[in-house]
């Protein structure tokens, strides 16, 4: 189901209000191209495509999926510290974060499930997770923006960024205390029961 230019619009401020928290929020990144580039290919060429062939059911799938992968995934053994992540490791957690054009999927998830697939250190795993993924949030909003043209934000875009931008900003302060949880068991299991949900609606 394609979006509209109004829920277009309204979804960039959303992204505006995340990528403008998490650059507060966050350290600065370190750059690592190879965990960036895949997902920004893949977002210039099959953007358009999945917005216009997947619906609601995509939704649902992706978050199941995403669910399932983060669950079985924070059970590989911690024993690689960040200063391992190669070329092959940086390339593969790239192509997973590309997996993020699918709606439902997280990006977030998915490069932590691939870090951790890989044998990454839990807080080694979502140091390299937010590393890779700000930069394409950041690119992606502001290539959103100018695609937008003109027009004035309307009260309903100022509330979106503004809820986008205080919710990822609590949520980005809560890191280092999630990264010291034992599992995330209980976040895979909500986000597999919120799929089911969706299915359920679909």
């Amino acid at each position: 189901m394609l979006l509209g230019s109004r829920d277009k619009a309204f979804d960039v401020f959303l992204h505006a209000g995340t990528a403008a928290a998490l650059l507060i929020a966050l350290p600065a990144p370190r750059l690592r191209p190879l965990t960036v580039v895949p997902a920004a290919i893949a977002g210039l060429a099959l953007q358009k495509p999945i917005e216009t062939r997947l619906g609601r059911r995509a939704v649902a799938a992706g978050q199941i999926v995403g669910g399932l992968a983060l669950l079985l995934a924070d059970r590989a053994p911690e024993r690689r510290p960040e200063d391992e992540l190669g070329v092959r490791d940086s390339l593969l957690i790239g192509l997973a974060q590309a997996c993020a054009l699918v709606p439902g999927v997280s990006r977030n998830g998915a490069t932590f499930s691939a870090a951790r697939v890989l044998g990454f250190r839990r807080d080694a795993a979502s140091r390299i997770s937010r590393d890779a993924a700000l930069p394409v949030i950041v690119g992606a909003t502001a290539l959103k923006l100018s695609r937008l043209g003109g027009g004035r934000p309307t009260a309903a875009h100022a509330a979106g960024f503004a809820a986008a931008f205080g919710s990822s900003l609590a949520a980005a302060r809560l890191v280092p205390r999630i990264d010291r949880l034992r599992s995330y068991t209980p976040f895979a299991l909500y986000r597999i029961g919120l799929g089911l949900v969706a299915a359920r609606s679909a």
